[in-house]
């Protein structure tokens, strides 16, 4: 007995469910699984955990922070590099900024709820903080002193050209970072205030800061994901003074550690050295 046409492609379509369910639904991830389990990939399938004395202290592949209760980094530990996922390398809330190189403008306002630090500003705070906790020159270019971006709206004449004829320091409230520019005295913001739609004219002032900073730029600025676990050995190497006096340890007894838990390059070309940060704190807890 022949079935009907609309029966038999209703069954034929069926099957291919069935079949592809059973492939696709069930052998692939299992094979994928059981690939998971293979000697030396288990470890990463499983996390890549890593313990201390029976009890787990983190993953090599997401970064923590080692600060205190009120958010100071801890002495005696390296520090890892900032990160924006959530409240710190919150891996249920990966991610960045999404700030890029013209944020350099502050959202002022009295409501601490509604105001905002740009990039430049973020990046600026971090450098002097950092400075004080290593003891170096903390300074940037574009950068105040005190770690705000170093921005003017400054209004001209005709527009784009001819005589400035105002200057605003967009990003500070209280004392300006210098006090004339161009022959006109530079003015605090006034939080709220909209420069550059006012007609001021966006302008980043350099400063006197070394052209390669002291500070490193892993340091102060986050990683796309917000849980990268490394940072450059420039940064680990910043760091090295602190380590020892803090621990008691020569230099170079810390600079060992550090080379032993710094990666190459991939295949040897590709990417940059990098340091663990969880691995070189367990190794320096341990003694080794």
């Amino acid at each position: 007995m022949r079935l009907p046409n609309w029966l038999s492609q209703h069954l034929a379509a069926l099957r291919a469910l069935l079949v592809l369910t059973v492939l696709l639904g069930l052998a692939y991830p299992l094979a994928f699984v059981a690939i998971g389990q293979v000697p030396g990939l288990s470890g990463k399938a499983e996390g890549s955990l890593v313990t201390m004395a029976d009890t787990t202290v983190g993953s090599s592949l997401i970064g923590q922070a080692y600060t205190d209760a009120d958010g100071n980094p801890v002495p005696k530990y390296f520090q890892s590099r900032p990160s924006k996922a959530g409240d710190g390398y919150d891996p249920t809330s990966t991610g960045a900024s999404n700030l890029g190189p013209e944020s350099v403008v502050d959202t002022l306002s009295d409501n601490p709820d509604d105001a905002s630090q740009s990039l430049l500003t973020q990046v600026c705070e971090r450098s002097v903080a950092i400075g004080k906790l290593e003891n170096v020159d903390g300074t940037r270019p574009y950068c105040t002193p005190d770690g705000v971006g170093a921005v003017l709206a400054v209004f001209y004449r005709d527009g784009l050209t001819g005589p400035v004829t105002r200057a605003v320091s967009v990003n500070q409230t209280a004392d300006p970072f210098i006090q004339t520019y161009a022959g006109v005295t530079v003015e605090p913001a006034v939080p709220g205030t909209d420069y550059v739609a006012e007609g001021g004219v966006i302008t980043p002032i350099r400063g006197d800061a070394p052209d390669k900073p002291a500070v490193p730029a892993d340091a102060v600025t986050a990683s796309g994901s917000g849980l990268d676990p490394n940072i450059s050995p420039a940064y680990a190497e910043l760091q090295v003074p602190r380590i020892a006096r803090e621990r008691g340890l020569t230099e170079d007894a810390v600079r060992a550690l550090v080379k032993q838990n710094t990666d190459g390059r991939a295949l040897g070309f590709l990417g940059e050295p990098a340091v663990n940060v969880l691995e070189l704190n367990i190794a320096l807890d341990a003694g080794k």
